[in-house]
């Protein structure tokens, strides 16, 4: 009989901060949002001394709840924290585009596809259009376009557009665990396509995330936090920079354009920016670089492998989502 081990799914806005998982994982899961409702959680389970797995139940467009979720857990002290290991997120941006491609192939080609998701922030948002673009390059549908609930452009819009560009059926197709409101279309037939995950495969996906978590920790001892801890170290205002301008990782400040520098890790870039390495590293999809290398701009992976980041100062970074639904 397998050790009992408790489950803490904790949800951002992809998953409606735990509504959308309501009736779609299994009973003994702890549905709890990010901040003080986790810390209260890990700590419910530390008391009772029950080996207890965090997932984070991001689709791959929010590393913030990742790297929350670790400096949550790091925050809990070790006495009423117990044996509560990190998994890695539930999905990453390669499975996300995976996830609607599959998701596009049940709908007619001659829909326009409308991929809708919660707003987030700016760089979440631009993850989303990154997404889509991949989306209908490597796909049968010939338009795709994105709206955001809660954000700009809104479901009403995204479809309002759809028909401009001449779209005679309109596909909703959500790219989150909530199903988005279908709006009034017009003269514009609007189908919703979705769930993106069938519940089953949500329930199979979060087993493997659990049973990886408690293996690595039984034959390596990682907890996930370090790993949890960099999860967004590339995102948002602090990776951002104007075409030419030279940036160096592990600080906070600023530099003048043109500032050259050398990076000793592994990562991935923003589009344009220069740099200069000493060893092969991963990439996001669709961006250039003058390495005497070639990588098939805006690739994406399936079941096998993914791409490695390697942090010498962060135990665990090099780990690597395996699955995909």
């Amino acid at each position: 009989m397998a050790e009992p081990v408790a489950v803490i799914a904790v949800c951002g806005h992809e998953a409606a901060y735990g509504r959308a998982l309501d009736g779609v994982v299994d009973a003994g899961v702890s549905i709890v949002s990010s901040g003080r409702e986790l810390f209260r959680s890990i700590t419910a389970h530390g008391r009772r001394n029950t080996e207890t797995v965090v997932v984070p139940m991001t689709l791959g467009r929010d590393p913030e709840l990742v790297a929350d979720t670790a400096r949550t857990l790091r925050a809990v002290p070790a006495g009423e924290r117990g044996t509560t290991v990190l998994a890695e997120p539930f999905g990453t941006s390669q499975h996300l585009v995976a996830w609607l491609r599959a998701a596009a192939g049940r709908v007619p080609e001659t829909s326009a596809l409308l991929v809708t998701a919660p707003s987030g922030d700016p760089f979440e948002d631009a993850e989303l259009y990154r997404i889509a673009a991949l989306v209908r390059r490597y796909g049968r549908s010939g338009l795709v376009e994105v709206a955001f609930t809660g954000g700009d452009p809104d479901p009403a819009e995204g479809i309002r557009r759809c028909r401009l560009l001449g779209a005679q059926r309109v596909a909703l197709v959500p790219a989150a665990f909530a199903l988005p409101d279908v709006p009034e279309a017009g003269t514009v037939p609007v189908d919703r396509a979705g769930p993106l995950i069938p519940a089953s495969a949500v329930r199979r996906v979060l087993g493997e995330r659990v049973a990886d978590a408690r293996r690595r920790w039984r034959e390596h001892g990682d907890d996930g936090v370090a790993a949890g801890l960099i999860a967004a170290e590339n995102h948002g205002h602090s990776h951002t920079h104007p075409p030419g301008e030279g940036h160096d990782h592990g600080h906070g400040h600023p530099h003048d354009p043109g500032h050259p520098h050398e990076h000793s890790h592994g990562h991935s870039h923003d589009p344009g920016h220069p740099h200069e390495h000493s060893h092969g590293h991963s990439h996001d999809p669709g961006h250039e670089h003058g390495h005497s290398h070639e990588h098939d701009p805006g690739h994406e992976h399936g079941p096998g492998p993914l791409h490695t980041h390697r942090h010498p100062s962060a135990p665990g970074a090099d780990r690597v989502i395996r699955s995909i639904a």
